[in-house]
């Protein structure tokens, strides 16, 4: 395996390369970090790449270089002037922070490790929204929960884990001891791409160090309540020599769904099997007669709490959607104006 398909270059971004017209010309290369304009590089000569001034006005936010992407770059010495992005086979988007612009996280990533702490930091509703996002991103999750050397109860967290993970793998482990890690990189292989997300603190940057073997990433001592403190500024990927790569990035305190392309169906699993059996096939599962996922929440075999998430996450969805859509924005709006009259007619 060539080096530059040790960071995973594939037939799928090969291809891409080949057809280029001035393929002749260029390199292809990995974006490793992005800093003020500037683009670390991975697998070419140059360490750091700039956008052409054609591509600057080409390229919408959205479309901007970020960690794992490939590019094609012309270099002069250690500088490289980028040419071309390369189309992504997965990319991992939330609703930036103060904005309603999507937000890519981090492209071309094969496996999430979704990092959350065994103790008070669990919150089953947080994974809910970050398994959503993954499995829309094309790639698949791993429910990583560290810290596990804190609790008593180690398989009865599990359990409660079990009940939201659906499909995804669950990991338990320590950075601190090392308990298991080696499950957890029994799931690094050569050219693939793992990445590392979560809330601030759950210890994210203290397992890439485990696997690195170095401490490549800053870390503090947890406080006094078991929470660690963020140290993780920007995203960064990294080279785990004969292992593939990985990817860290900074804690997220919120993760906004932005587009569903099956991911909610995929992380509610339960709840789309269920729907095959109501009586109406639009059914909603709020207040529809017949509503075998209601039905569900009713006797206990469906967590109420998990229904409330599911419709939550799918209103954030539509919102969202009609926001980027004014005919759609605009449809939303009228039907809520109707609903807002008949509702103070009612009070009246």
């Amino acid at each position: 395996m060539s080096s530059i398909e040790a960071l995973g270059y594939t037939p799928f971004f090969s291809a891409q390369f080949e057809l280029l017209p001035e393929s002749h010309t260029l390199r292809p290369a990995r974006v490793s970090a992005e800093s003020h304009g500037l683009f670390q590089l991975l697998g070419c000569e140059a360490t750091l790449g700039e956008l052409s001034g054609k591509l600057r006005g080409q390229l919408k936010a959205i479309q901007r270089p970020v960690s794992g992407d490939w590019v094609a770059v012309s270099e002069q010495g250690d500088r490289a002037t980028i040419r071309h992005v390369l189309d992504r086979r997965t990319q991992l988007v939330r609703r930036a922070a103060f904005s309603d612009l999507p937000q890519v996280i981090a492209a071309n990533v094969d496996v999430f490790f979704i990092v959350t702490s065994a103790n008070q930091e669990l919150n089953p509703r947080r994974l809910e929204r970050y398994l959503t996002a993954v499995w829309d991103s094309g790639a698949d999750p791993v429910l990583v929960l560290n810290k596990i050397d804190l609790v008593d109860d180690a398989a009865a967290l599990e359990a409660s884990v079990r009940d939201v993970a659906g499909g995804a793998t669950i990991v338990s482990v320590s950075a601190r001891t090392g308990q298991g890690m080696t499950e957890l990189e029994s799931l690094l292989s050569p050219a693939r791409t793992v990445s590392f997300i979560g809330s601030s603190g759950v210890g994210k940057s203290s397992l890439a160090n485990r696997i690195l073997g170095q401490e490549l990433q800053a870390t503090q001592d947890t406080s006094s309540t078991a929470k660690g403190r963020h140290t993780t500024t920007r995203r960064e990927l990294m080279v785990v020599p004969g292992r593939g790569v990985l990817i860290d990035t900074p804690g997220m305190r919120e993760f906004g769904i932005i587009d569903d392309e099956g991911g909610l169906d995929t992380a509610f699993a339960d709840i789309a099997a269920r729907a095959q059996h109501c009586r109406f096939r639009d059914c909603q599962h709020e207040s529809e007669p017949g509503c075998a996922v209601l039905a569900a929440a009713e006797t206990g075999e469906l967590s109420p709490e998990r229904l409330t998430s599911y419709h939550k996450l799918k209103r954030e969805v539509r919102a969202a959607q009609a926001r980027q859509d004014p005919v759609l924005a605009a449809n939303v709006k009228r039907r809520w104006k109707s609903i807002n009259k008949a509702m103070r007619r009612r009070s009246r």
